[in-house]
């Protein structure tokens, strides 16, 4: 990768770990799950009206909206509003790597092999330190949400393995459009009207600063990039950059918003962030035949410029909270 290339991946990472702040600091501003319809309605528009018409068929737009934007997303910004500290999120849900090789095997019949098998040992290991310090804490039902966040972020994953979109930009920006009214309409029935009314008539430019960072800079600008990046580079040099979101993750909550990182809490990190090294960043399916070359090769999905597209380029291509 060029020294440029090099440094874009490192600022998406960047992006996306500061991202964990910016939704702390919204959550002060929106209820969680009107602020997540906001999130998805500034993506969408006007982008949708310049990425063109969707290049895979709608069941799947549907499908990864409803369960990357509502269930994801929801979960997420629920469980971080009920306590669930910034950093520790920005960790926790890297442990979406363990839920999407899990959901491979059970959906794509894609067997996971010993040194996956180790990795997904050692994160689950790291989620159980994780657990015990939050549950001291007191904020274990918001941890808790969030393990299941990063559970549908997993299924959205193989969802998106399958749909195999040829322009990654693209069918975020379609996905994007499908979570709005489920999510308002979830936050009229659980947050009520009120509330909502209340913190649209109480923006001000820190909250409006909120929304365009969390749709137009992690959204727009990191997915396009990453996608783009995944485009010109194998995914195995372009998503070692992603295990960077946790570690700015954990470093910028700690210096904004002063959280403090317990012993125990690095001690959870260096599980969850190994295991997720050795869960995904195995040997690829072209060394697998090599090793047994009487195997039916299987059909792969090919990017637009030809290189095909691997578990690791749709596993690792959805944004982080997002």
């Amino acid at each position: 990768m060029r020294p440029a290339h090099l440094a874009l991946a490192a600022l998406v990472a960047a992006v996306w770990g500061v991202n964990f702040v910016v939704i702390e600091i919204g959550l002060d501003h929106f209820p969680p799950l009107l602020f997540s319809a906001l999130r998805f309605l500034a993506a969408a528009l006007p982008a949708v009206f310049l990425v063109g018409r969707p290049t895979v068929a709608w069941r799947w737009i549907i499908a990864v909206g409803l369960v990357l934007g509502v269930a994801k997303f929801g979960l997420l910004f629920t469980g971080m509003d009920l306590g669930a500290p910034a950093g520790l999120s920005s960790l926790v849900l890297q442990v979406q790597a363990v839920f999407t090789a899990l959901f491979a095997f059970a959906a794509l019949g894609e067997r996971p092999g010993r040194r996956k098998l180790a990795g997904m040992g050692v994160a689950l290991v790291g989620i159980g330190v994780a657990a015990a310090e939050e549950g001291g804490a007191g904020s274990l039902v918001g941890f808790a949400l969030v393990i299941a966040a990063a559970a549908c972020w997993g299924a959205s994953n193989v969802l998106t393995r399958k749909a195999s979109p040829p322009d990654a930009l693209n069918f975020m920006v379609w996905v994007s459009v499908v979570p709005v009214l489920p999510l308002l309409g979830l936050s009229l029935l659980l947050e009520g009207p009120d509330r909502d009314l209340a913190a649209l008539r109480g923006l001000d430019w820190t909250g409006v600063g909120v929304i365009v960072y969390v749709a137009w800079i992690t959204t727009v600008f990191g997915f396009g990039a990453w996608g783009w990046l995944l485009r010109r580079h194998p995914a195995s040099s372009v998503a070692p950059f992603s295990l960077l979101v946790p570690v700015v993750g954990m470093s910028s909550a700690a210096l904004v918003l002063g959280e403090g990182v317990s012993p125990a809490r690095w001690c959870a990190a260096a599980l969850l962030v190994g295991g997720v090294a050795l869960t995904s960043f195995t040997p690829g399916r072209r060394a697998a035949a090599t090793r047994n070359p009487v195997a039916a090769p299987e059909p792969v999905a090919v990017s637009s410029t030809g290189r095909p597209l691997g578990a690791a380029d749709h596993a690792i291509s959805q944004e982080g909270p997002l």
